[in-house]
């Protein structure tokens, strides 16, 4: 990983110690970010105009198999995170291994926690410990039409075993 903004969860952990100690207000969010597409762009710039710095986790590779199948990702997880910490938006990226980020969020304690509104706001996980250190938690508009697994459905339909590219 060659950006600098892609970090350990220990340098995450000690970076969010130092933001807080300046007064910035920390945004969190976490996803898969298989095949970045607009919807995570838009959902990332949202997710940034709540606070002073963007830390995004990533899940894993193990992770999103998990959740997502074992044909997922399509983009192994060193290179997910350096493009999500290419972005503007995105002021520091690292990768989770995790079923959840909750203990992330218990040990970064994030001013603001971002999801998409595909979570009820009482579904967020690590609601409870950004709530009770007085942060806000919100979801965020998805970007209509625009998933990675629509974006695959449609190379498959286009570009399928049959036809060529």
């Amino acid at each position: 990983m060659s950006s600098q903004k892609v970090k350990t969860f220990n340098e995450i952990v000690r970076l969010r110690a130092g933001l807080r100690k300046l007064g910035r207000k920390v945004v969190f969010t976490n996803g898969c970010f298989d095949i970045l597409h607009v919807g995570h762009v838009r959902y990332l710039n949202e997710a940034r105009s709540h606070g002073d710095a963007l830390i995004v986790a990533i899940n894993s590779d193990r992770s999103v198999r998990e959740i997502k199948g074992n044909s997922r990702p399509v983009v192994p997880e060193a290179d997910r995170a350096e493009v999500i910490a290419a972005l503007a938006s995105v002021d520091y990226a690292f990768i989770f291994d995790d079923p959840t980020p909750k203990e992330i969020i218990d040990a970064i304690v994030p001013d603001v926690l971002v999801k998409g509104a595909d979570w009820s706001i009482q579904e967020i996980v690590g609601r409870d410990t950004v709530e009770s250190a007085g942060g806000l938690v919100l979801n965020v508009p998805l970007a209509e039409g625009s998933s990675t697994s629509q974006i695959i459905q449609r190379v498959l339909e286009r570009f399928g075993p049959a036809k060529k590219a």
